[in-house]
């Protein structure tokens, strides 16, 4: 009777998402691509325009990227074999950690499944020491935007930090940042500051430069230091002119910066960058990584190929591209008389409607049109700031854009 009751507490639950209309698991099931430079997908048989994918250059679609997959997956198998410590590492992920060193002009690189699986052990490793005879402290502040991803979130409640450990400053709000450093100066050892590079929900940056000037300023009031833990999933690969994200266009670097494989670069999977002694900590410290297989070396050799196809001209081009594309969509929206939830220079184009219903009902008629979006509803956003997401990528086309323009003035 047990089970039977906590079967219907589930569904229960299942029916409250339904009501709230934030239910996620209604997925499309896409059954391939067309062939044509700016792919469509097919889902019944039917080629869709794609707005809502985190693919900014078209990477996964390159010859050269599924060239390299292929070549290191007939080279080393489909699969890693075991964990590293375990198996050894196979040359391409150690190839690949080199090059996203280098890539981001930091001393080393450490790969992770995901760049969620990144920050749920990167954060609880600089919180604090993971064995019983670790000499690293836990007398630890951590403070964090009050708009982070979850994978962030998740990463500082699995420290299960007292209370007073813990702060939240203003959405991109440094000032808020300069009050609390300034309130907890001396109470702690160490602070970590951990902000989200790019706002997914929003497109807007955290400006590292001033929240770099603030942290420098308090550096001195903790016997540990201040440090910056920057995930820039969203912007590498898709911000800045050689696309290294906020660090190239603030001018400053995190101490440590998370990135993903599986959104500019194409690919899939997770990674960190920082100073040898920071990773050399994490390669012995962090759970997701110890235990957890690495990606395919398959796919590591995707990735591998789009970092180096991103250093050439073509790269520099692509990213061009992307602004040119950019820039013509909000363009053609402004005209239409849209309003965007935010101003933003990255892909991530916020349109505001203000309801669900409203995304809802656009949603659907884009679909309708053939077109791929998603709508972000409250409590995701707050309530009156609902919006559809639109994603823009290199590899759309004039026609891609104006056939959505096209689309929403007939829905407006």
């Amino acid at each position: 009777m047990s089970k039977e009751q906590f079967i219907q507490t589930l569904q229960n639950e299942l029916e409250r998402i339904n009501k709230a209309n934030t239910a996620k698991r209604f997925e499309n099931i896409i059954e391939g691509f067309t062939s044509e430079p700016s792919p469509k997908a097919l889902l019944g048989g039917k080629a869709y325009r794609i707005f809502n994918s985190n693919d900014y250059l078209g990477l996964r679609f390159s010859p050269q990227v599924k060239k390299a997959e292929y070549e290191a997956s007939a080279k080393y198998g489909a699969g890693p074999g075991a964990v590293r410590f375990i198996s050894g590492s196979l040359k391409v992920h150690h190839d690949l950690e080199r090059a996203l060193a280098s890539f981001h002009g930091r001393e080393d690189s450490i790969i992770f499944s995901s760049a969620f699986a990144a920050n749920l052990a990167i954060l609880f490793c600089m919180i604090k020491g993971q064995s019983a005879d670790s000499v690293v402290g836990g007398n630890t502040l951590v403070v964090s935007d009050m708009l982070n991803h979850r994978s962030i979130i998740d990463g500082i409640r699995v420290a299960n930090l007292p209370k007073e450990n813990r702060a939240i400053f203003k959405h991109l709000d440094v000032d808020d940042l300069k009050r609390i450093l300034e309130e907890k100066k001396g109470a702690f050892d160490r602070v970590i500051v951990v902000t989200d590079g790019i706002f997914s929900m929003l497109g807007v940056a955290q400006d590292l430069k001033k929240m770099s000037a603030v942290i420098d300023s308090y550096q001195s009031h903790f016997k540990e230091g201040v440090w910056l833990v920057v995930d820039d999933c969203h912007g590498v690969g898709a911000y800045g002119k050689t696309g290294r994200g906020v660090e190239e266009v603030f001018g400053t670097k995190a101490d440590l910066l998370v990135g993903t494989l599986g959104k500019g670069f194409g690919a899939d999977g997770g990674y960190v960058v920082a100073d040898q002694v920071v990773i050399d900590y994490l390669r012995e410290s962090a759970a997701t990584y110890i235990y957890s297989n690495p990606f395919s070396p398959g796919t590591a050799g995707a990735a591998l190929a789009s970092i180096e196809l991103m250093k050439t001209s073509a790269g520099e081009k692509l990213l061009d591209q992307l602004v040119k594309n950019r820039e013509y969509f909000q363009d053609k929206m402004n005209k239409l008389g849209c309003e965007f939830a935010a101003e933003s220079t990255h892909p991530i184009q916020p349109l505001l409607l203000g309801n669900a219903e409203k995304t809802g009902r656009f949603k659907q008629g884009l679909f309708e049109a053939g077109i791929l979006v998603t709508n972000i509803n409250y409590p995701v956003v707050p309530r009156g700031r609902d919006e559809i997401r639109v994603q823009i990528s290199a590899a759309h086309t004039k026609e891609d854009l104006d056939v959505f323009a096209d689309a929403w003035q007939r829905l407006m």
